[in-house]
């Protein structure tokens, strides 16, 4: 029996974030004084341990809380009435569970109890969970029991002791526990009467078993005790533990009809082990491909190593999903990172290993490769052979030497699915990742298939929200979900964080929003679409440095980056896992798409450029790029120089060998030079001169020559000397002056006037 659920009977009270006009610090009788009239109650919008809650300062001898709302009673309905509760200052008051019985008439009755035993507060952030039941009879377990005069009651909270004292309050809860009193009428299986002793000693698996055989649709009842249970148990009946199951980590708990978090939670006695388990049943029987984790958190103390958990395969093909609660990493010794420094060989020969390491079995999978000299962002450990003393890494090395010392740090994960040798189509979907400065988020399987992240956030990641070290993102889906950074107070320059990578193709990255990491996403691979994203990371700095918000680490990008706020930050392109950097034959820059964005920058030197090509090799060139109607602003600081530029740290472009380069039908606000391809750009010639000469540098896209000459168009007479029009058609060469950016018209006699040059720094296909 639950009223709630066959009767539609609301129980629950409204939320303290509803506001306090309901709450009486009296009876809770309609005529009482409220709340919300008082000014020692106020409601907590964002407590760290309750979320809203009420702060209630204790001025009275009793001080009462009471809901205004009543809340039914009725003969054989039990009620439990609980909270959590936790002292905040001043002296520690004693706390109980209370009920105001209210009869038929609507008035109190007299002469019956009204609250549970105290609770003693003794530390201050501490938080204690007071509860009592209410109802009609005196059965055993009942905290306050009351006789069939009464119909409603006014539950709340009763706080006694000195005065004073300062204590938050969780919302208060209602619910219909009758079950446990009136078994027989509920239809339930007690699997104490299948043979359960709960003494934590006996083997308890066959009454359980035997208890879900003889249930045929009534719900299993664990009562209070320790259950030891020696194999793989599935139950097929709805169950409820009030007791817990001391069960080896090997064997399996299957709830087919109970599938959710909390139950699981419940069996085990703990947040942690009651996920490990529940995620080992996910992968282990098919009536679902959902672990719905009912909005629960679970604090942990660990990290989850998800095919560690489930133990027995290391492939999975099959659709499974994971969502709906809050993962809080409350740290600990496990998520220390590894950090080891070794000798390493490498040759361009084999670009994806690292030879001759020598302590090979201390460096981890998943480790981050850092070295002084060429090694890109965002490489990792994916493999190694300890008999061959060889590393694999995820991407090759673009310039590294014959030998020296490499640096590997295995960051840990809240979620790690590292174990697995292939995990394909899973999702994480609204699941907030509370990783305090703790953690990384998420560390992928090597090899996988559509890994889907939804609707989650990524709150404060240790080093990284999610690591792709092998090969496990192809075709990876991540869709709204929010990356906070702690670093927000930090310069640009001084960050760390990167939001996530990607090593292989075809990835959608689709309506997500970051905030102040040093780079919110590393992208090897081609084929992406990203689209509909905000990312930012701006300082305080005057005039200060930016960083990449994006990066393109594939010289043909194959992606189309389209409608997204790119704010204080470049977007990136480079080749910098290429192992032979330089341009050989392979095909250069080409196939990215940047359409329609917002790329927005404050406070920044003129010479911040958002958009960067960074070629890590002499000879390579743009064949095929395009920037069309996107909006570039800057505010605050100094007017940008230009939007693009080619960084020649490592090596420059060959200006003149671009191709199919559509740059135009762009917005500029406060931008000198603004570039666009193909441009056209008035000529006024004022005195004759048989050679007129156009300087194309200013509008010429990331230093491009002034290849084609499309079109000279005159407006007006064009004249010689003496005035007299002149009927000559000119012609037109591209590529003069030492940079090759200027455009020369050439006359058959000196003229003077005007004239509008359509110029391209590409050679269209």
């Amino acid at each position: 029996m639950n009223k709630a659920i066959t009767e539609g009977i609301r129980l629950m009270p409204e939320p303290w974030l509803d506001g306090l006009d309901d709450w009486s610090n009296q009876d809770g009788l309609p005529d009482d004084d409220s709340y919300a009239n008082r000014t020692d109650a106020v409601v907590v919008p964002a407590d760290q341990d309750f979320g809203g809650c009420c702060e209630l300062s204790k001025t009275l001898d009793t001080q009462k809380i009471r809901y205004m709302v009543r809340t039914p009673v009725e003969p054989g309905c039990y009620l439990r009435v609980s909270a959590r509760v936790k002292a905040v200052s001043g002296p520690l008051p004693r706390v109980r569970a209370a009920a105001f019985p209210v009869g038929a008439d609507g008035a109190g009755v007299a002469g019956l109890p009204q609250g549970a035993a105290e609770v003693q507060l003794i530390a201050y952030g501490e938080v204690v969970e007071v509860s009592g039941i209410v109802g009609i009879g005196a059965r055993g377990g009942v905290d306050v029991a009351w006789d069939d005069r009464v119909r409603n009651a006014h539950v709340g909270l009763d706080l006694s002791g000195p005065n004073g004292g300062v204590v938050r309050i969780d919302d208060i809860r209602v619910e219909d526990v009758t079950g446990a009193f009136l078994r027989d009428m509920i239809a339930v299986a007690d699997v104490r009467d299948y043979g359960a002793r709960g003494d934590g000693l006996a083997d308890d698996t066959a009454a359980f078993r035997a208890a879900d055989a003889a249930a045929r649709g009534r719900t299993l009842l664990v009562p209070e005790g320790r259950y030891r249970i020696t194999d793989d148990l599935s139950l097929g009946s709805p169950v409820r533990f009030v007791g817990t199951l001391d069960m080896p980590a090997s064997k399996r708990l299957s709830l087919v009809r109970s599938y959710d978090l909390p139950t699981y939670i419940y069996a085990f006695g703990g947040d942690q082990e009651g996920l490990e388990r529940a995620v080992q049943a996910l992968f282990d029987f098919t009536d679902h491909d959902t672990l719905d984790m009912c909005g629960r958190r679970v604090e942990l103390t660990r990290p989850l190593d998800v095919q560690g958990v489930v133990g027995d395969k290391t492939t999975y093909a099959n659709q499974r999903k994971i969502r709906n609660g809050q993962i809080h990493v409350v740290g600990g010794a496990a998520f220390d990172t590894d950090t080891w420094s070794e000798s390493c060989s490498y040759s361009p020969s084999a670009p994806r290993e690292l030879r001759n390491v020598a302590q090979v079995s201390a460096i981890e999978v998943g480790s981050l490769v850092t070295a002084s000299t060429g090694v890109g962002r965002e490489v990792y450990v994916s493999g190694k052979s300890v008999s061959g003393q060889k590393l694999y890494l995820s991407q090759p090395l673009w310039g590294a030497p014959a030998s020296q010392t490499y640096t590997f740090r295995r960051f840990r994960y809240a979620f790690d699915f590292s174990g697995w040798a292939n995990l394909q189509r899973f999702t994480l979907q609204d699941i907030e990742f509370l990783l305090a400065d703790k953690a990384s988020g998420i560390l992928l399987p090597p090899v996988g298939l559509i890994f889907h992240v939804k609707d989650c956030f990524f709150t404060g990641p240790k080093d990284r929200g999610l690591t792709s070290h092998a090969e496990g993102c192809q075709g990876m889906l991540i869709d709204r979900c929010q990356f906070l950074s702690t670093e927000g107070g930090q310069d640009v320059g001084a960050r760390h964080t990167i939001g996530f990578n990607v090593n292989k193709n075809d990835c959608k990255i689709r309506n997500n929003r970051a905030v102040k990491f040093r780079t919110w996403a590393v992208m090897a691979g081609s084929g992406h679409i990203v689209t509909g994203n905000h990312f930012f990371q701006g300082d305080n700095t005057s005039l200060g440095s930016r960083t990449a918000g994006i990066v393109f680490a594939e010289a043909q990008a194959k992606t189309v980056f389209q409608a997204n706020y790119v704010d204080n930050c470049t977007i990136e392109w480079t080749n910098e896992y290429d192992p032979v950097p330089a341009f050989a034959s392979e095909l250069s820059f080409g196939g990215l798409q940047i359409l329609g964005n917002i790329i927005f920058s404050s406070n920044v030197p003129s010479s911040f450029a958002p958009l960067r090509i960074k070629p890590f090799g002499a000879g390579h060139y743009i064949n095929g790029l395009t920037v069309v109607g996107n909006t570039f602003k800057t505010i605050k600081g100094e007017a940008l120089s230009r939007v693009d530029k080619v960084d020649t740290s490592r090596a420059d472009l060959d200006h003149g060998r671009y191709a199919d380069v559509a740059f135009h039908s762009n917005t500029f606000h406060s931008v000198t030079r603004q570039a666009q391809n193909p441009v056209t750009v008035p000529l006024v010639q004022s005195s004759p001169d048989a050679t007129w000469d156009l300087d194309l540098t200013d509008y010429l896209p990331f230093g491009g020559e002034a290849r084609v000459v499309q079109a000279v168009l005159p407006e007006g007479r064009i004249r010689d000397a003496d005035n007299a029009t002149v009927w000559d058609m000119p012609y037109a060469a591209g590529k003069q002056g030492s940079d090759r950016q200027t455009v020369r018209i050439s006359w058959r006699k000196p003229v003077k006037g005007k004239v509008f040059v359509t110029a391209r720094c590409d050679a269209p296909t």
